[in-house]
């Protein structure tokens, strides 16, 4: 009796490996384990309007958005700021894209003297000023950590603004032999002047608006116009 041909069982399946996105996405943040560079970053992860994504000695370092008077404080202080830099010919933007070797850094406020029109990135060497608002749960980051890696970068001025207690102060530093070092400084109720890089002045306590207020308390209501013609028929 003729037997039946041999066989052979079928190998066994591999799992296939997690498939790779193929447009930038936060999923790459879950399979990739090798060290980060501001590049891949850049080539792998999409741009946001919500949390800062950025590089630092190979992680990368997600930040959700900052407080309502950060926010207040950046945008009140950018206005001013920027009028004065471009009579310098200066350029100011906020929290854009800075590259220092593999590291990619989002200042809260970036002055550079160069353009940055059409770019994405700019490289930290046309840094003349970068800038943070002291976030609570970031102090360190943003007074010991970002000051000493943009000093080792290079960058001329360090600004830094902290709205401690809801009582702004604003403090400007210079690079002298590798170090930050105070140059002015003030608080809410006198004037901050700085003549470098380029002429500034503000009373840091024009950078918050009023406090929100108290759970349950209605916000005061402004003066509503009367629907026209109806002025005239209470009369």
């Amino acid at each position: 009796m003729a037997q039946a041909a041999f066989a052979p069982e079928p190998a066994p399946q591999q799992a296939e490996p997690a498939s790779q996105p193929t447009e930038p996405s936060f999923d790459v943040l879950r399979w990739r384990d090798e060290p980060w560079t501001a590049q891949l970053a850049l080539d792998l992860l999409p741009e946001t309007n919500g949390p800062k994504v950025e590089v630092l000695s190979g992680s990368v370092i997600v930040t959700p958005h900052a407080g309502y008077d950060h926010q207040d404080a950046e945008l009140d202080l950018a206005y001013l700021l920027k009028q004065a830099a471009r009579r310098a010919k200066l350029w100011l933007y906020l929290e854009a894209n800075v590259v220092s070797g593999d590291d990619l850094f989002i200042p809260d406020i970036v002055i550079l003297d160069v353009p940055g029109g059409g770019r994405t990135t700019m490289d930290i060497g046309h840094a003349v000023l970068l800038g943070e608002i002291v976030s609570p749960g970031n102090r360190r980051k943003d007074v010991i950590d970002r000051p000493r890696e943009y000093a080792a970068a290079g960058v001329p001025f360090f600004l830094r603004v902290d709205l401690r207690n809801r009582v702004p102060t604003i403090a400007l530093f210079e690079l002298v032999e590798g170090e930050y070092r105070p140059v002015a400084a003030a608080a809410a109720g006198t004037r901050f002047v700085m003549r470098e890089p380029f002429e500034f002045s503000i009373d840091p306590g024009d950078l918050l608006g009023e406090e929100a207020p108290e759970e349950g308390e209605e916000a005061p209501e402004g003066d509503e116009e009367a629907p026209e013609g109806q002025a005239d028929a209470e009369g």
